[in-house]
């Protein structure tokens, strides 16, 4: 199984009377998710299984890929790892799964799978990591891929 952790773009600062939920991508948080989905889309199979968080800014944030995805009301903000690793099926699940999701959670996930211990671990904003295993379904022969920021995708 794949497993990638795709942290939303640039948001906006919560506005009086918005929910976190409401928050919206600013135009440089559109530019990232347009250069981070256009990197993804080149990579990912099209049979991957896309999953995001209800807020605005991940939806702006996956849209930006192109493809079908689902929402998911267990990646939400404050969401606790386990709830991730949950939702995708992980280590069972032999398709790969994109997670559009937040800050500290997926960090959280990620520490989760490398170190197997839940660390505050940070992911930047726009970027993604991407996990695999070298055996179907044995959470020890897991490596990280990959990592890539916006920045780094060539325009």
């Amino acid at each position: 199984m794949d497993l990638i952790l795709w942290r939303h773009a640039e948001a906006e600062d919560a506005g009086p009377g918005m929910s976190d939920l409401e928050r919206a991508l600013t135009t440089k948080g559109q530019k990232q998710a347009r250069r981070m989905g256009q990197w993804l889309n080149s990579q990912l199979a099209d049979s991957c299984r896309i999953l995001s968080s209800p807020a605005v800014r991940t939806l702006q944030t996956v849209e930006a890929l192109g493809r079908k995805f689902k929402i998911h009301t267990d990646l939400a903000p404050g969401a606790d790892p386990a709830d991730i690793l949950r939702a995708v099926n992980w280590p069972g699940n032999k398709e790969s799964v994109l997670v559009v999701g937040h800050q500290p959670t997926l960090g959280q996930v990620a520490s989760m799978l490398m170190t197997g211990d839940d660390l505050e671990w940070d992911i930047r904003k726009a970027s993604a990591w991407w996990f695999a295993q070298r055996e179907p379904g044995d959470p020890l022969s897991v490596y990280l891929k990959a990592v890539m920021a916006a920045d780094l995708v060539v325009k």
